[in-house]
C-alpha cells in the first residue's frame, strides 16, 4: 500500500453526526471525497437532504438519517437506516455538539444539562452503538470524536462546554482501551476556533475581531483544514493511532496568556 492510498476510504461506510452545518457538513463532504459512503445525521432533515444531493451530484453516495444524538432509540434507528442502505457502519464521526456562553454562577440547570447531554451522552450513544454493531458483525473500524481545545484548557463563561469536551477526551481514551482488542480504534480531534454558524455572531463583533488578533495564528481555522486530520484518524494511514487527541488550533493551546 502506497502512502497516498492509505488515506482512501473506498468501501467504508461513514456516519457523521451534526452533519447539517459547520464542521459536520465539511467532514461529511471530505470523507465522501475520500471514497466513503456517507450517512449524514442531524436534527434538521431539510439541511441533510441538501447535503445528500450535493454529495450525489459530485458522484458520491450518501443518505440522510434524522436523529437527536441524546435519544438512544433515534441513534439506533439511524444505524438501522445506514445498514439497510450501505451495510455496517465502520467509521463513526461524533461531531454533534452545542454550547451555552454563560458565567458559572448564572448558568441554569437546564442549560447545563442540554450541553452535557448533547456533548457527552451523544458521543457515548453514537460510539457505543457503532462499536456494538461492529463487534457483532466482526468488523474492524474507526471512531473519531470531535472534542475541542477547550477540553484541554478553559476560558471564562464556558464552564459547561469546557467540562463536556474534557469528558469527551477522557471518554475517547477509555473507549480506545476497551475496544482495541476488537480492532476498533478510537481517537479525538480537538479543534480550536473555526468559522462556523455557532460562533459567527461573536467573531463578527468587535470583541470577536479583537480576540482573533490575540490568537497566535491571527485568524480562525477554515473548515477544510479539519478534513485532513480526521481522514488520517479514520483511514489506514492512522492505523497505529489509538486513544490520541489531535489538536488543530493554530497553536492556540500552546499560548500561555
Amino acid at each position: 500500500m502506497t502512502s497516498l492510498t492509505q488515506f482512501s476510504l473506498e468501501g467504508r461506510v461513514a456516519l457523521v453526526t451534526g452533519a447539517s452545518s459547520g464542521i459536520g457538513l465539511a467532514l461529511a463532504k471530505g470523507l465522501s471525497s475520500a471514497g466513503a459512503k456517507i450517512v449524514a445525521v442531524a436534527r434538521r432533515a431539510d439541511r441533510l437532504e441538501d447535503l445528500v444531493r450535493e454529495i450525489e451530484g459530485e458522484g458520491g453516495a450518501a443518505i440522510a438519517a434524522q436523529a437527536d444524538v441524546t435519544d438512544l432509540h433515534a441513534v439506533e434507528h439511524a444505524f438501522d437506516v445506514a445498514e439497510k442502505a450501505f451495510g455496517i457502519v465502520d467509521t463513526a464521526i461524533s461531531n454533534a455538539g452545542i454550547s451555552v456562553a454563560r458565567n458559572f454562577l448564572k448558568i441554569e440547570p437546564a442549560e447545563r444539562d442540554a450541553v452535557l447531554d448533547t456533548n457527552i451522552r451523544g458521543v457515548w450513544n453514537v460510539g457505543q452503538t457503532a462499536a456494538r454493531r461492529m463487534v457483532g458483525a466482526g468488523r474492524e473500524g474507526s471512531i473519531v470524536n470531535i472534542a475541542s481545545v477547550l477540553g484541554l484548557g478553559a476560558q471564562p463563561g464556558l464552564a459547561s462546554y469546557c467540562a463536556s469536551k474534557g469528558a469527551v477526551i477522557q471518554l475517547t481514551r477509555s473507549m480506545a482501551l476497551d475496544l482495541i482488542k476488537h480492532g476498533i480504534r478510537v481517537n479525538a480531534v480537538a479543534p480550536g476556533w473555526f468559522n462556523t454558524e455557532m460562533n459567527q455572531e461573536f467573531f463578527d463583533s468587535q470583541a470577536g475581531k479583537d480576540y482573533i488578533q490575540r490568537m497566535p495564528a491571527r485568524r480562525l481555522g477554515e473548515l477544510e483544514e479539519l478534513i485532513g486530520p480526521v481522514l488520517l484518524l479514520a483511514s489506514a494511514a492512522g492505523s497505529f493511532m489509538n486513544g490520541s487527541v489531535v489538536v488543530v488550533d493554530g497553536a492556540l493551546n500552546a499560548l500561555v496568556a
